[in-house]
């Protein structure tokens, strides 16, 4: 590619991508109903910059308001939509605080400087404005990926977003020391050349960078769906099943482990008392009294119905009794009312701890299911355990 390209060319060929990319994020968003919420803001990201890199272009033929303010607000709106729209990838609230924090005071303060003139401190501004929030957005989506995927594919998902950052920030840093020499993308030198033809491959490669981490995404979400139970959220029986068999591979080499098993009490009687829109409730409200009560390491696990199991790695009997017990209180303590009705919630712990003896990990879930049964028979809302 040759760099004695126009500026104007490049502008208006960057300005044809991004008003492209605008109109395929809206359909994605509209007929796939692919992450709709995040697509809808890349769909107005690309918009916002479009007509951005269009206003700017016609500088000199049409109003300044338009041409100067307009064009630079714009373009730093969208950066700070971008922004705030990293957190939706993981079905989390837009994180308007931070974009707003930098986009108001850097849209009040171009609105005081000249429009002609010395335009080098419009310039800065506007390329520290995007600079600090495109590395923001960054970041986030850094973190974002970081909880599912390992830190270089995380980085290498993300690197695009950082090259933009760079970019903006070269800019920033390029205005400060040649002073006057790339005040505005329209100039015609070198620096300012290259920066657009940077500036247009790093336009296809954001958008379809973006892409790549909505479609990431959703394969996570499907993958959380296919071993998460659909009503309370916490693991299925196959992946709670999965994590205790490889818990138990561990036996052997030192890392014990433990099991309390859950059943709550009375809940056909809920069901039929209450219904069972009311039985499904009990049950979130039981996972987010009791999650509390999880570690980081800990798992915890739906086996059906009213039945939850909870594994406790490097857990003795007596570490599991006191986790059992607090949950166990917890749950007592706890407020559930349906329909203007209050009702008690409890449950019956079984614990089991693994022993070396162990062949398998049935032969633990079977002492903490009997355990469990055990305290029911005893009356309900007890912990019990049972002795090899």
């Amino acid at each position: 590619m040759s760099t004695s390209a126009h500026p104007l060319t490049l502008l208006a060929a960057i300005v044809l991508v991004f008003l492209v990319a605008s109109v395929a994020w809206a359909l994605l968003a509209r007929a796939a109903q692919v992450e709709p919420r995040v697509c809808r803001c890349l769909a107005a990201v690309n918009a916002m910059l479009s007509a951005s890199l269009s206003a700017h272009g016609l500088r000199g033929h049409a109003p300044d308001v338009l041409t100067y303010w307009t064009a630079d607000v714009l373009a730093i709106a969208a950066m700070a939509l971008l922004r705030a729209s990293i957190p939706a990838l993981n079905s989390q609230a837009l994180a308007w605080r931070s974009a707003l924090a930098v986009l108001l005071p850097a849209s009040l303060t171009l609105a005081v400087l000249p429009y002609e003139g010395d335009m080098r401190w419009a310039s800065r501004l506007i390329s520290l404005s995007m600079a600090a929030l495109c590395v923001m957005a960054s970041a986030d989506a850094w973190q974002q990926l970081r909880r599912h995927v390992d830190r270089q594919l995380a980085s290498l998902l993300t690197s695009p977003l950082f090259v933009i950052s760079a970019m903006m920030i070269a800019r920033l840093v390029e205005s400060l020391l040649w002073p006057g020499q790339t005040t505005d993308i329209l100039s015609s030198g070198d620096f300012n050349r290259a920066w657009l033809w940077s500036m247009l491959v790093m336009s296809l490669v954001v958008n379809a960078t973006m892409g790549l981490l909505v479609m990431t995404q959703l394969i996570l979400h499907i993958q959380r769906l296919t071993r998460h139970d659909h009503l309370t959220g916490v693991l299925n029986r196959r992946a709670l099943s999965e994590a205790i068999e490889l818990e138990h591979t561990r036996l052997q080499r030192g890392r014990g482990y433990a099991l309390v098993m859950i059943d709550m009490d009375h809940f056909k009687r809920l069901n039929d008392t209450l219904g069972h829109a009311a039985g499904d409730a009990a049950l979130k409200r039981a996972v987010e009294v009791l999650s509390p009560c999880v570690r980081d390491i800990d798992r915890f696990g739906r086996l059906g119905g009213e039945e939850f199991c909870v594994l406790l790695p490097l857990t003795d009997l007596a570490g599991a009794l006191l986790v059992a017990e607090r949950m166990r209180h917890n749950l007592e303590h706890s407020d559930f009312e349906w329909s203007g009705q209050r009702w008690p919630l409890s449950a019956s712990f079984g614990i089991a701890e693994a022993l070396p003896s162990d062949s398998s990990a049935e032969e633990v879930l079977r002492r903490a299911d009997q355990g469990m049964y055990k305290a029911k028979s005893q009356g309900r809302n007890l912990v019990q355990a049972t002795q090899a």
